[in-house]
Parts: structure tokens; C-alpha cells; sequence
């Protein structure tokens, strides 16, 4: 079978429109359309309908769309760790980082990875998982690390779990909570909350310490994957922030940050995972950011 006529099968199932499909592949469109006709005449079955209105493919073609991907894929595979084994180096990695991670273990592993491999050109998308997952399917990313609790299992990808990151509640020196003798969490709902996009098992927890309804609206006043800007907001304002605890070491031993201590509620935590292609290889580069993750993880955790 012709990698490219698997090419071709997968663009016209994409674009369920000859002219389109034939373009994405920088085809004309009747050599395309022969290409399509060679793929049915060779396995002598149909695998498409051609409607009127958009291509569709038969219940065959969507079996034999299915395995032409995944061939493709070990395709990919293949031809990149020819060139690993070829020149014992890789020359480009990506991967991503959730805003948590960024803040607690990029500022170590950076200088790290550039001082061990000077030739290797990086590219680190710091973002929710959501964005980095998407990406990593695309892949656009080699991997990444973020909290992976409400990522959903799927038989294409790999999780392999880090140390928890457990943090807090922090203020501003000279907040009126630090005043009182006793805060309550509910207080937290009168000046706002700021954090990143918190896994929906924490969105649970903060409702019930919250005494708020089922469903109800958290009183978030910023959420944003910056942590930077999370934490000049409430150094600068009466917001509260909710951050990992190693994400504000140096603010809290510089008096900016102030810990709000609630003993009633649970511990709240980020459960870091790396998360990867399942069958994707890995550069000697990659290996080194995986393992150095792990580590810095680990070291993190003890941050409380």
C-alpha cells in the first residue's frame, strides 16, 4: 500500500470535499481523483460516497481510515528515530508546561537544559491542558507536563504521574484578613479570589469549603494561566491568591505573600503528570526533560 494514497485518504476524510482534499495535498484535482480511484480499485471496495453536497466515507472506509492513520503515525515514528539513531542527537524538542509546573520547575530546568544541550533548538508552550493536550495529538509537542486530573483516559496517550504540588490561599502584606484573629474561609468570597483553571476535583472541594450550592458560582475575581500576573494581582490588590505553595517561595521569604491558614479544610494539591503519545519515541533530550521533571517534581513536593 502507498503511504501517499493513505495520505490521501485521510485528506479527503478531513475535508469531505475532493477540490479542498486535492489542494491540502498540493495535487490537481483529477490526479487526485485517480488517486482515490486506485486506492477502491486496489482493495476493491468503496470508500467513500460521493454526495451532492460533501464526501463521506462508508462504513469500509472509515475502517481502513482508521488503520491508514495509525500506520502513518508508526510512519512518523520510524523516519524520526531513524534520524535520532543516525545522528545520536535530535536538534529541535517541544513540549509543554501547565501554568503550575511553569512557575515551580521550568526556573531550574532551563538553564539546566541549555547548559547540557547548547545545539538543541527549544520550544516550551506554557498553557492549560486542554491547549497542550490538543497539541500533543497534532504532534506539535513531543509532551507535557500539567495537571492531569481532568484529562480523560484515552487509549493514544500515556500519563505518567509526577509528585503532588500542594498549595494554598496568600495575601498581600497588610490585608484586612491578616488582621483578624480568626479567618474563616468564607471570608475568601468578599475579595475575590485568583488562580489559574483550576481541575474541576478542586472546583468540587472549593464549592463544599465554601458552604456554596451545587453548582454554584465560585467567587472567582481572576483566573488566568500567567502565574506572574496571578501574583503581582494580589501583591498589588486585596485578591486572594490560590497557588501551589513552591510557586511563591520567594515572594512569601520576601514579605510580599502571606499565607492564610484555614485548619478545617482538606489539603489542596496539583497532581502533575507527564503526559505523551503512547508509542512515541523519545530523543535523548526529551529523556533528560522527563527525568530532570521528575526530579524537580519531587523536590517541589516537599514545599508546604
Amino acid at each position: 500500500m502507498d503511504l501517499k494514497r493513505l495520505k490521501h485518504l485521510i485528506a479527503l476524510a478531513d475535508e469531505r470535499n475532493f477540490v479542498r482534499a486535492a489542494e491540502r495535498v498540493h495535487l490537481s484535482q483529477p490526479a487526485f481523483s485517480r488517486s482515490i480511484q486506485a486506492v477502491e480499485a486496489e482493495l476493491e471496495i468503496r470508500l467513500f460516497d460521493r454526495g451532492s453536497m460533501e464526501i463521506t466515507p462508508t462504513p469500509a472506509g472509515s475502517f481502513v481510515i482508521e488503520r491508514a492513520r495509525k500506520l502513518l503515525f508508526e510512519s512518523r515514528c520510524m523516519e524520526r528515530d531513524i534520524g535520532l539513531y543516525r545522528k545520536n542527537q535530535i536538534g529541535d524538542l517541544a513540549f509543554g508546561v501547565g501554568p503550575f509546573p511553569a512557575a515551580t520547575l521550568l526556573p531550574t530546568l532551563m538553564p539546566e537544559l541549555r547548559q547540557q544541550f547548547n545545539r538543541v533548538r527549544l520550544r516550551v508552550e506554557v498553557n492549560n491542558w486542554v491547549y497542550l493536550a490538543e497539541h500533543l495529538r497534532n504532534e506539535e509537542l513531543d509532551f507535557f507536563v500539567a495537571d492531569t486530573r481532568d484529562l480523560p483516559p484515552a487509549p493514544d496517550l500515556e500519563v505518567r504521574l509526577l509528585a503532588r504540588q500542594f498549595g494554598g490561599f496568600y495575601v498581600r502584606s497588610g490585608h484586612p484578613l491578616l488582621k483578624k484573629k480568626t479567618a474563616h474561609v468564607s471570608d475568601l468570597i468578599l475579595f475575590g479570589i485568583a488562580t489559574v483553571r483550576l481541575p474541576q476535583l478542586i472546583r468540587t472541594v472549593l464549592t463544599k469549603i465554601l458552604s456554596l450550592e451545587e453548582g454554584g458560582l465560585l467567587p472567582f475575581a481572576l483566573e488566568c494561566d500567567d502565574v506572574q500576573t496571578l501574583k503581582r494581582t494580589a501583591i498589588g490588590s486585596d485578591t486572594v491568591l490560590a497557588i501551589v505553595h513552591a510557586a511563591v517561595v520567594s515572594e512569601v521569604a520576601a514579605g510580599d505573600l502571606h499565607p492564610l491558614n484555614f485548619p478545617d479544610i482538606p489539603p489542596l494539591y496539583s497532581e502533575m503528570g507527564i503526559v505523551s503519545l503512547r508509542g512515541r519515541s523519545h530523543s535523548p533530550v526529551a529523556h533528560f526533560v522527563i527525568e530532570r521533571l521528575r526530579v524537580l517534581a519531587a523536590a517541589a513536593a516537599e514545599i508546604v
